[in-house]
C-alpha cells in the first residue's frame, strides 16, 4: 500500500481522554504505520484519564505520553473514517467519509477495574474495523 492510500482513522469523544485515547492506541499498536491515526475532543480535558493510561499499560500500551486534543474540521477532512464514542459529539460532515458511532462507557471517574471492560471491548473493535479496511495487524 502505498503512502498516498494509506487509511486514516479519526476517534473523538467530548474530553479525549479515554475512549478516543484508547481507540487510537489500540489502532497504532495493532496497525503500526500502515494506518494514520488521529484522536480529538470537542472539549479537550487537561490530561488523558490516569485509569485508561493503567489500563492499556496492562496490555503493554503506553499511553503515558499522549495529550488530549481539539477537534478541528482539517482533522476530519483528513480522515477517511471519524468514530464517535457514544458522546454526542458532533462531527463536521464531509462528503465520502465514513461515520461511524461506537457506543461506549465513559471511564471518566472510574477506576482501572471499571476500564478494563470499555478497553477490552474497544480493542474488540478496533480489531473489526482493520480486518473492514483490509489492514493486517501487527
Amino acid at each position: 500500500m502505498s503512502e498516498k492510500s494509506k487509511p486514516s482513522v479519526l476517534f473523538v469523544c467530548v474530553h479525549n481522554a479515554g475512549r478516543s485515547q484508547m481507540a487510537a492506541a489500540w489502532l497504532t499498536h495493532l496497525a503500526g504505520d500502515r494506518i494514520e491515526v488521529r484522536s480529538a475532543g470537542s472539549a479537550p480535558a487537561d490530561s488523558v484519564n490516569p485509569a485508561a493510561v493503567e489500563a492499556m499499560r496492562e496490555v503493554g500500551i503506553d499511553m503515558s505520553a499522549e495529550t488530549p486534543k481539539i477537534l478541528t474540521i482539517d482533522a476530519v477532512r483528513a480522515s477517511d473514517v471519524c468514530i464517535t464514542m457514544g458522546c454526542g459529539d458532533t462531527c463536521p460532515v464531509f462528503p465520502g467519509k465514513r461515520y461511524l458511532d461506537w457506543k461506549l462507557d465513559d471511564p471518566a471517574g472510574q477506576g482501572v477495574d471499571a476500564v478494563r471492560p470499555t478497553r477490552d471491548e474497544i480493542e474488540r473493535r478496533v480489531r473489526g474495523l482493520l480486518a473492514e479496511l483490509g489492514v493486517q495487524t501487527a
